[in-house]
């Protein structure tokens, strides 16, 4: 890896680094009354958080955000000049905003790290995040994945998956949710913490039961098909037609997640009355370690493989510069080419003037840019870390 990265939180030198918490949910669960809650917690603590919202459409957050996204992307005007609905312009405005993250990100660093001129001021030891309602849009848009790489990339991040409980209480729609957590671990691939969230309503042992005792699951499985709650017609027994069908799929499921619910912090929560907020707090040290013992070391990984393929682009094109200027007959040409490798913006313009390239070469020459440009910006190191944002920027010049 390039001696100019940055370590990564949670090296030696970085002990006591922020833990940003991405909040993410169905629209209804209780979210940004979640995020309400746990951000008054920490002002409560005396440790202020940092909050970030990256909802562009809401109209009014119970919380104040240091970074709001509605500051700099304009949801209506967004819709509006694009021609788009409401979940066309929330994904626009957080594809606009993507492009915004090396300064989100300059803006982080210098809050946890203390301050030489302000002494006084405390680094923050929280980023809370919250997102839009339609997760969708969100977790499964290139933007979503550059925001949390490039969060994750500089900071401990962990994914709190809200559920609404009393909705969640029939085993089809636990076992929706379930899955749709499944989907986001993996496609994220940070730890998580399942909120089991509006705890006042429906206390969530149920689910934590269903998620360790197998039998527990079937047991209430059976219940549901004997009073029909799959729907279909009526007739025999054990419930209706169609009820077969789904039991035996939602058993099957519950075989397969038997392992993922072994990866997955679980914590029941009340945004309203603010019960088990520190249980939360406790399962976020607990998977900040996760990461810091799991998911750093393939981050790391990453980030040598992208520094290798870069600096390998960076040697295929100083070999075709002088293959072409070997064929062209110019001998004196070979030894002005080491201040040409060394200076950055000579080698954008010797590579840009060679017209001998096959058509196969397109996507090195890419590569080739964005090593240039990360090159050029490499006394930011910011910058240096926000590699996919950088590579968004490239693509857009």
């Amino acid at each position: 890896m390039a001696s100019t990265s940055a370590p990564l939180p949670g090296q030696s030198g970085h002990p006591s680094q922020p833990v940003a918490v991405v909040c993410v949910g169905m629209a209804g669960s209780g979210k940004t009354t979640f995020m309400q809650q746990i951000n008054a917690h920490l002002h409560r603590k005396k440790d202020p958080p940092y909050v970030i919202n990256l909802d562009p459409a809401v109209l009014h957050a119970p919380f104040e955000s240091n970074i709001d996204i509605r500051d700099s992307v304009n949801y209506k005007e967004v819709m509006k000049q694009y021609n788009l609905g409401p979940n066309g312009g929330i994904l626009t405005s957080l594809n606009l905003f993507a492009t915004k993250i090396d300064q989100v990100l300059g803006l982080l660093e210098k809050r946890t790290t203390p301050d030489p001129e302000n002494p006084a001021r405390k680094p923050i030891n929280h980023i809370l995040v919250d997102t839009p309602g339609q997760i969708e849009v969100f977790v499964w848009s290139a933007s979503g994945t550059i925001l949390l790489e490039s969060l994750a990339s500089s900071f401990p991040t962990v994914i709190a998956y809200i559920i609404d409980t009393p909705r969640s209480s029939s085993t089809s729609t636990f076992m929706s949710n379930m899955l749709y957590a499944c989907s986001i671990l993996y496609k994220t691939k940070l730890p998580m913490i399942l909120v089991f969230n509006k705890a006042d309503v429906k206390d969530p042992s149920f689910a934590k039961e269903w998620m360790t005792d197998y039998d527990a699951f079937q047991t209430a499985l059976s219940q549901d098909e004997n009073r029909n709650a799959f729907g279909g017609q009526e007739g025999g027994e054990g419930g209706g037609v169609g009820s077969g069908y789904m039991g035996s799929l939602l058993n099957s499921m519950s075989m397969v997640l038997e392992e993922f619910y072994e990866h997955l912090s679980v914590v029941g929560v009340s945004s309203l009355m603010g019960t088990g907020i520190d249980e939360f707090f406790e399962a976020v040290q607990e998977k900040a370690e996760e990461f810091r013992r799991d998911y750093q070391p393939e981050l790391e990984k990453k980030r040598e493989e992208r520094e290798e393929s870069k600096k390998k682009a960076r040697e295929k094109e100083l070999d075709k510069m002088m293959k072409g200027m070997s064929m062209a007959g110019d001998s004196s040409a070979a030894p002005a080419l080491t201040d040409i490798k060394e200076d950055d913006n000579g080698l954008v313009s010797a590579s840009d003037s060679d017209d001998d390239d096959d058509i196969n070469d397109d996507e090195m020459d890419r590569e080739g840019l964005q090593a240039r440009y990360e090159a050029a910006t490499a006394s930011d190191s910011t910058m240096a870390d926000a590699s996919f944002a950088k590579y968004l920027y490239t693509q857009q010049k």
